[in-house]
């Protein structure tokens, strides 16, 4: 993390456009953060080894992982998100020293000793250079006329406005209460969304134009970069599969830590079956194997956020219940359950 920071490697497309490095940057800058340091893998990492939150920040890289599965159909960053990310933003690991860390931080700091990247730099950029689609790649393999080249440049204009999109949901502020990270991690998904929306029209415009060879050659762009890229045989398990003991409901924990009332007891068991559904909603919904052209991978990618966003919808407010049952000290002990898990 501190080589890449000091040499502007966060800032680096074509080093970001690898999702395996992308994952490495996310798990590194994660457990820089963390109060467990270097010294293990935290309990929230995804089942492929990627980290849905670093810090305050949910899907870090949100764009590129969009990209990378509707243009080039490598979803190994983006079909790994969903239920584990809800019950990571309920239980986070993070204590309030550890989230600070993120906004005080300064590529400086982080070389000296070790710390987490500032929080913008992992926010993404929304620049040309950045956010742009590889027009020089399509332009080569399709030989666009006129009309289409002016559809491909509407088309990377809507790209830089959707990377904008997402930038700006970036956290600006340290958030400590779990009510308030679905809150933010919804605010994300939401944008997100609206990102997606945004390159849509747009790319279904640009492909229409296209000739049927053209067509062919555009999508065989996405088959060649996968003769570079690990397998997605496991995408699906990874997204649907059964969650790790990690991620399984902490019910002996809370009653040890908590000793809830009745009340309480009825609030907390509406928000193990909000929980429940959630991921039994996101398992069922998931199949990242389908789509092989990118209008239909930004459809695929369209209904995942989509159902991620409605998971999310039905537990916030049954964890909102519970939590306004709780007294100051509860809350606290509530909060403490995540940091202090081992791995």
């Amino acid at each position: 993390m501190a080589s890449l920071s000091h040499t502007g490697g966060l800032r680096n497309g074509r080093f970001l456009s690898n999702p395996v490095a992308r994952g490495q940057i996310a798990a590194a800058a994660a457990l820089a953060g963390w109060h467990g340091g270097y010294g293990g893998n935290g309990w929230w990492q995804h089942g492929g080894g990627f980290y849905g939150w670093v810090g305050p920040l949910f899907w870090p890289f949100a764009y590129y992982d969009i990209y990378d599965y509707a243009i080039w159909g490598d979803g190994i960053g983006f079909w790994d998100y969903g239920y584990p990310d809800i019950y990571a933003g309920i239980f986070a690991p993070y204590g309030y020293d550890d989230l600070a860390a993120y906004y005080t931080a300064s590529p400086r700091h982080g070389r000296r000793h070790g710390g987490p990247p500032p929080i913008a730099q992992l926010c993404g950029d929304d620049g040309r250079d950045i956010a742009d689609l590889p027009i020089d790649q399509i332009q080569d393999a399709i030989q666009p006329s006129d009309a289409q080249s002016a559809a491909l440049d509407d088309l990377a204009n809507a790209s830089i406005k959707a990377a904008q999109t997402i930038r700006a949901s970036c956290p600006t502020q340290v958030v400590l209460t779990a009510p308030n990270r679905l809150a933010v991690m919804q605010q994300r998904i939401e944008a997100m969304i609206a990102a997606v929306g945004i390159v849509r029209p747009p790319l279904e415009k640009f492909y229409g134009l296209l000739s049927d060879e053209q067509k062919e050659r555009f999508n065989a762009l996405a088959a060649d970069q996968h003769k570079a890229r690990p397998s997605q045989a496991s995408l699906a398990q990874n997204c649907g599969g059964t969650q790790p003991t990690a991620f399984q409901w902490p019910s002996g924990e809370i009653e040890a830590r908590l000793h809830p009332n009745d009340i309480q007891r009825r609030a907390l068991g509406a928000l193990d079956d909000a929980s429940t559904k959630a991921a039994d909603m996101l398992k069922t919904a998931c199949q990242p194997d389908d789509a092989v052209t990118p209008p239909a991978r930004f459809a695929a990618a369209a209904e995942r956020l989509d159902t991620l966003l409605q998971a999310v919808k039905l537990v916030r407010p049954a964890l909102e219940d519970f939590y306004t049952t709780l007294n100051d000290e509860q809350k606290a002990q509530f909060e403490s359950i995540g940091p202090r898990r081992t791995t």
